[in-house]
């Protein structure tokens, strides 16, 4: 199977319908690793939706748990991660991902993202009279820790999952080809 030699964790940076979930299951599949998502893990760990987690605690109260989450799914090993969207916007998450694994961020233009998210409704921060602006001022604030942390950015755009996948294991078997010679 290709990549199996890749040792380390990958994390998957983002915005929300950037692919991480789904582009982190193949990349795992791919290099024999186990898939986290850490929106997921929040999930299973409190047994509500992250809608109702902002509901009831705002986007403060959901944050402080992603850090938790984070945190301790960094300190594993030989894991693919997906983290949420905004997980880059606190300064520990950044120093976790940064220095815990290889960082991909799958970048996607706003319009783009709108696209594939318009129809969701289990996106809290797109609950709002313009989704598609929201997209845009997000991609702003956001854009820029992405690529801080990023030792791998790639554009999501007109690729499928699985072409996404194989473009990432090879760009990762070259880099590490160059960090062994």
């Amino acid at each position: 199977m290709p990549g199996m030699n890749l040792p380390g964790n990958f994390f998957l940076v983002g915005l929300m319908g950037a692919g991480k979930t789904t582009v982190g299951r193949a990349l795992a599949r791919l290099t024999n690793k186990v898939f986290y998502d850490s929106d997921h893990e929040i999930e299973s760990r409190t047994g509500v939706r992250i809608p109702h987690i902002f509901e009831v605690e705002g986007e403060v109260g959901f944050r402080q748990r992603e850090v938790e989450v984070i945190s301790e799914l960094t300190a594993l090993h030989e894991v693919v991660l997906a983290t949420g969207g905004g997980a880059i916007l606190n300064p520990e998450n950044r120093r976790c991902l940064a220095n815990s694994g290889f960082v991909i961020y799958l970048r996607a233009s706003p319009d783009e993202l709108y696209q594939r998210t318009r129809l969701d409704k289990n996106r809290p921060l797109l609950q709002t009279a313009d989704p598609r602006a929201r997209l845009h001022a997000l991609y702003a604030e956001r854009d820029p820790l992405y690529r801080e942390i990023a030792d791998l950015v790639v554009d999501t755009s007109r690729q499928s999952v699985n072409q996404l996948a194989l473009h990432i294991l090879n760009d990762l078997q070259s880099k590490y080809a160059d960090r062994t010679r």
